[in-house]
């Protein structure tokens, strides 16, 4: 039997951005794409993770804030680059501004898949509208949603969960 979450409360942190307008800033999830049955296998077998994503998603301040959030809940950094983890073969990244991964996003997963390294991939991307405010203008959760389904059911070949953060 699935627990009630209890409420807990978030701290929110006020920034400005250039167009001089104050926003209150505390990152949720905003989409979900679950490519290959990747978030059915995570809500199935590995719910304790999942959970601990969500947890991290909306603990954190700003999108960079989420990887610091999943290293303090024990995820250890893997070879995708600064923002990659990998935990209980979980793969996860958290695309920003930094990441060098942003020109194929799903493909770093596929070499760890066909290794039998991670069951699952995890990507944890802004929405258009938190994009639009980042200096170095990442990879956005509706253009990388776009390009999977342009590519079809086989592309890639791997479980895939694609998260759309923002404020």
């Amino acid at each position: 039997m699935l627990q009630k979450p209890k409420n807990t409360e978030i701290k929110r942190s006020t920034f400005r951005f250039e167009f001089g307008e104050e926003l209150i800033f505390a990152m949720k999830v905003i989409e979900t794409h679950s490519h290959f049955n990747g978030l059915e296998h995570l809500l199935v077998h590995k719910r304790g993770l999942w959970q601990e994503i969500q947890s991290a998603i909306e603990q954190a301040e700003l999108l960079e804030g989420c990887a610091d959030k999943l290293k303090l809940k024990g995820w250890p950094i893997n070879v995708l680059g600064d923002s990659g983890f990998l935990k209980e073969r979980i793969g996860l990244n958290v695309v920003s501004g930094k990441s060098a991964l942003i020109n194929d996003l799903p493909a770093h997963y596929l070499w760890s898949y066909v290794r039998d390294e991670i069951d699952v991939g995890i990507e944890i991307l802004p929405m258009k509208s938190l994009q639009q405010h980042m200096s170095s203008g990442p990879a956005y959760y509706e253009g990388e949603l776009y390009n999977v389904i342009r590519n079809g059911r086989g592309v890639p070949a791997v479980p895939l969960v694609m998260i759309g953060i923002a404020p």
